[in-house]
């Protein structure tokens, strides 16, 4: 069975607070573990009235705490906006207190503004040397070694996985020539998908990993009928569209249809860079989740929604996870 995951950005819906938000992930982690998601990854975003997961490090540790085997992480942290050492540290804490629990997923998008950046005291510099950050990074977790002038305690010798992230074919070399598992961001980014992968699986050098891992993001939006995953959708449809007309907020609540609150052409344009999606009831969500599967050849899957309502949103990972089981 190709394993299955499930990121999170813990979303703040219209009309809600961040403290509904956090109390949302904690639950939707616990009922992933129950369901069989392999991982439960969180994304680091910031300045973001829509998204409360900014303190990536901190939530991971509320998730593992609240659960009791299923593996936690990163999907992921945005080097570029830290320095290695503190990764190291933050990292090798949590694998410290949750041995064998932890992944960190490393991106080199800053995953917010400019005005931002400069508030969290870091620059651009950060992306330009992302792959001697992580070479650097990696290094804090490794065996420890009296010589080296610097430590992560906690860290060393945890051996924490590092996966890259990337949306580009810049992390598909740099994962492949680092021997690194990889994750593409094919849930909102998917135009170089096919190119990246193969990129990625003919540039793999044996490293951490002995064979490359690819995980394929997928937007899920399931069921009990078709037109109520259509409705679902339209709340991811329309953050997706307020951010890229620059007003980014708290999740919109559902609409009938899309079309109701977009133009056309902003409709082609959403669900063309949204296209990796399974969507509709039981049956639907599985043949597209097939086709997904036999067109990539992923060796796991990452699930993430954006739907308004809690208990939808439950309902749908759950239909998922139902489904991704029958698969086998």
């Amino acid at each position: 069975m190709i394993p299955y995951s499930l990121l999170d950005l813990a979303p703040i819906p219209s009309g809600q607070t961040a403290g509904d938000a956090l109390r949302h992930t904690l639950d939707l982690a616990q009922h992933a573990e129950r369901w069989g998601y392999a991982r439960y990854w969180l994304a680091e975003h910031h300045n973001s009235r829509g998204i409360a997961s900014s303190a990536t490090a901190v939530l991971i540790g509320q998730v593992l705490a609240a659960t009791r085997s299923i593996r936690v992480g990163s999907g992921g942290i945005m080097l570029p906006n830290h320095a290695p050492l503190v990764v190291a540290e933050q990292f090798g804490t949590l694998a410290t207190l949750y041995p064998d629990r932890v992944d960190l997923g490393l991106g080199r998008a800053p995953g917010t503004d400019m005005n931002t950046m400069r508030a969290l005291r870091r620059g651009m510099s950060g992306a330009d040397r992302f792959p001697e950050e992580v070479i650097e990074l990696m290094g804090f977790l490794q065996e420890p070694n009296e010589a080296q002038p610097v430590r992560a305690v906690p860290g060393e010798g945890t051996g924490v996985p590092v996966w890259i992230l990337g949306s580009s074919l810049f992390g598909a070399q740099l994962a492949g020539q680092l021997g690194l598992p990889y994750a593409f961001a094919s849930h909102f980014a998917p135009d170089a998908l096919e190119e990246a992968v193969t990129l990625y699986r003919h540039r793999f050098q044996p490293g951490i990993t002995q064979e490359p891992r690819f995980m394929l993001a997928v937007n899920v939006f399931a069921a009990e009928t078709n037109s109520e995953a259509t409705r679902i959708r339209t709340s991811m449809q329309q953050g997706f569209l307020n951010l890229r007309k620059g007003s980014p907020g708290p999740l919109p609540a559902p609409v009938d249809d899309f079309l109701e609150v977009a133009t056309e052409g902003e409709a082609r344009a959403v669900n063309h860079a949204l296209r990796v999606t399974a969507q509709g009831d039981r049956d639907h969500v599985r043949k597209d989740l097939e086709t997904l599967i036999a067109r990539y050849q992923p060796d796991e899957l990452i699930l993430t929604s954006m739907i308004h309502n809690h208990q939808a949103r439950l309902k749908s990972f759950e239909i998922a996870a139902d489904v991704m089981r029958d698969l086998d």
